[in-house]
């Protein structure tokens, strides 16, 4: 067993994370880490032996934990990294806080930051996606972030470093983002306020947010997210394709493809984590097969089958 650097944090071995994620499946990470201050992460990192890989972790709300765990170091930032802080056009969160917090403080303070009222999880896990929605995304509105890279080095990053494309980044390997600065534009606080009603009224009629999912589970072939607008072209949208091949509400096991979104995957009730991965293989199987389409996971699948022996 690797020695472990002593942290003024909490650092728990053999942790199951299945309670930590939005699926509620997963089996455990070698080690969970929850930092005091960025200073516990930075002396942490630098003291941890290189060769133990390390996997930072949101809120769950986008992730799928394999059954056999993590050989790992989970790093899941808490209180001391969700401040929000807003300046002349500028919000600075810490990577801990949640879109939908960041959206609201940021329009109480008359600044417009609407697209992230209705994106689940935290600001990390926003960035290192280029998460968005009805036509905006983190990148359009990025300007520097905070980070502790694997060897403990603490960096700031800008747009030339992170590469942003549709929902993805290039982020060091091991990095741990620990807060992002935004530009935002001015807005009537009380304007601001109604769009993101209507916003939060529109994702609960069509999609299933009372259940237990991790929010869109492929990407768009298309390329981009649905802009919310009428005039909104259906074709290459990822519940398109699922439909036409006829996989809304299959199900395998505890896992189902939502009937009210095909392109939301449910647990509802007992999943575990092979089951969701496989119905989802099974859906891309079937687009592929229907329409020559093959669908890229939105959702990040991380962490070892259960089975696998863990090694000494």
């Amino acid at each position: 067993m690797t020695q472990m650097p002593t942290p003024r944090g909490r650092l728990t071995p053999d942790r199951p994370l299945s309670d930590l994620t939005w699926l509620r499946v997963g089996g455990p990470a070698d080690w969970l880490f929850q930092p005091e201050d960025v200073e516990d992460l930075s002396d942490f990192l630098a003291a941890l032996d290189p060769a133990v890989p390390v996997f930072p972790m949101g809120v769950g709300s986008n992730l799928i934990v394999r059954d056999g765990g993590l050989r790992a170091v989970v790093i899941r930032l808490g209180r001391g990294f969700n401040g929000i802080e807003t300046g002349q056009g500028t919000v600075t969160a810490g990577a801990a806080a949640l879109d939908a917090h960041v959206a609201r403080k940021a329009a109480a303070a008359g600044l417009d930051l609407t697209f992230l009222r209705t994106i689940p999880g935290s600001i990390g896990g926003a960035l290192r996606m280029n998460a968005g929605c009805y036509g905006s995304y983190v990148a359009d509105h990025f300007l520097s972030a905070e980070a502790v890279l694997r060897d403990g080095t603490r960096v700031t990053l800008t747009p030339d470093d992170i590469h942003f494309q549709y929902r993805q980044t290039d982020l060091p390997e091991g990095a741990v983002i620990t807060s992002v600065t935004f530009r935002a534009d001015p807005g009537d606080p009380e304007a601001l306020e109604t769009r993101m009603a209507d916003q939060l009224a529109k994702r609960d009629a069509t999609q299933p947010t009372k259940e237990r999912s991790a929010g869109s589970t492929f990407r768009n072939p298309a390329g981009f997210s649905s802009t919310g607008r009428a005039d909104d072209v259906h074709d290459l949208k990822a519940w398109k394709v699922i439909d036409e091949a006829g996989m809304r509400g299959a199900r395998r096991g505890g896992a189902q493809m939502s009937e009210k979104h095909s392109n939301f995957l449910l647990n509802t009730g007992g999943a575990t984590a092979d089951d969701l991965e496989s119905l989802g293989e099974e859906v891309r199987k079937r687009v592929f097969q229907n329409s020559g389409i093959e669908l890229v996971w939105e959702i990040m699948r991380v962490g070892e089958p259960a089975g696998d022996d863990k090694p000494e």
